[in-house]
């Protein structure tokens, strides 16, 4: 096991003027598991593949514990990659794909038996181990692919959106078998997906990335409660965190005719901002009588059984309309087309400056 860590590492693709990954600087703890999460086109692939020696380092470092592995090829790094299309060899059975990367390296028959017995023990694949892969489920196979990985003793595993090709229900199923088998190895691990959902139930942390640049790593539930920018906030959560871009006042700022106070620090932090984009989950606005709150026009309602989200939105004081979401009881939702008036619950008010996009105050 070990520590890895990026130092200003950049890459450039050629004929690309931006970088894929922009001066990347990233701590990884040893045995920690870590989530880079972003959209399509961030950079949070080419950030594993440069740590896994697939893809060159323009500028920068990365280490893994004590070596500096920058200019290292793949297989003098320690590392096992987990990739997205389980990249099995039909031909061979279960044990021999998960043994093959010992056998090229000269380790014994008996030590390779042993390993893939205990990896296949590990993963519920002792029955299959003479199968080939076209005779199991997807679930199956990416399980074979993460034993091939454990059987290779790496320091670090890398996974590269590895449940991406299975069903919903697979998905949620692997997943927490993936994070319950990190956790019991202690193997330091790199996993990077698009679904947030992944990042937030399986990582210790999670860096968000953005046009090739870290927006912020932090641990899920400080991603979720204090989202360090207007990308975060947006990104993180699902329905997205609200967003209107509005002028203070003293004391706050005004939503739709009604005075919303924000926290000492917060206001000390805006003194002087032109505007500020405030932000409040779905979950944290409340449903309240007529003129204690914002008045807003319910267009749509998802009902999913405990929960309801309702779609709607505000007419402003600038004569502009603002969507809105609240999350409500499922069994008491509002009704399309009426008007219901809702207000954020105390302290569960984020503020952003609405030039930069950083988070303002606390």
């Amino acid at each position: 096991m070990a520590a890895v860590v990026f130092e200003g590492a950049s890459r450039v693709y050629p004929g690309s003027e931006r970088p894929a990954v922009d001066k990347l600087d990233l701590q990884i703890a040893d045995g920690e598991f870590l989530v880079l999460v972003g959209p399509s086109g961030c950079g949070k692939s080419t950030s594993l593949r440069m740590l896994a020696g697939l893809e060159e380092v323009d500028t920068g470092t990365i280490r893994i514990g004590e070596r500096d592995v920058t200019n290292l090829p793949p297989k003098d790094r320690d590392v096992a990659m987990v990739f997205q299309n389980y990249a099995l060899y039909p031909h061979m059975t279960v044990a021999e794909n998960m043994g093959f990367a010992l056998k090229i390296a000269g380790v014994g028959k008996s030590e390779i038996a042993a390993r893939v017995r205990e990896a296949a023990t590990l993963l519920d694949l002792e029955p299959y181990l003479q199968r080939k892969p076209k005779a199991l489920s997807g679930g199956q196979r990416q399980r074979v692919a993460m034993g091939r990985a454990i059987v290779r003793e790496p320091r670090v595993f890398l996974m590269d959106e590895p449940l991406s090709n299975l069903d919903a229900k697979l998905r949620v199923q692997t997943r927490t078998q993936i994070a319950s088998l990190q956790r019991r190895l202690g193997v330091t691990t790199v996993y990077v997906t698009h679904d947030q959902v992944e990042a937030m139930t399986m990582g210790d942390r999670v860096a968000v990335l953005r046009d090739g640049l870290l927006m912020q790593v932090a641990s899920p539930q400080e991603l979720y409660d204090r989202p360090a920018n207007v990308f975060v906030a947006g990104f993180i959560g699902s329905p997205a965190m609200n967003l209107l871009t509005v002028a203070p006042t003293p004391g706050g700022v005004q939503i739709a005719g009604q005075p919303t106070e924000l926290p000492t620090e917060t206001l000390a932090a805006i003194d002087g901002s032109r505007e500020v984009t405030v932000g409040i989950r779905p979950e944290d606005l409340l449903l309240v009588a007529a003129e204690q709150g914002w008045p807003l026009h319910v267009d749509l309602v998802e009902s999913l059984g405990a929960d309801a989200y309702v779609y709607g939105h505000l007419d402003l004081s600038t004569g502009t309309r603002h969507d809105l979401i609240v999350r409500t009881d499922g069994r008491r939702p509002p009704t399309r087309g009426s008007t219901v008036h809702v207000t954020p619950k105390p302290g569960h008010v984020h503020v952003f400056d609405a030039a930069t996009g950083d988070r303002l105050g606390a």
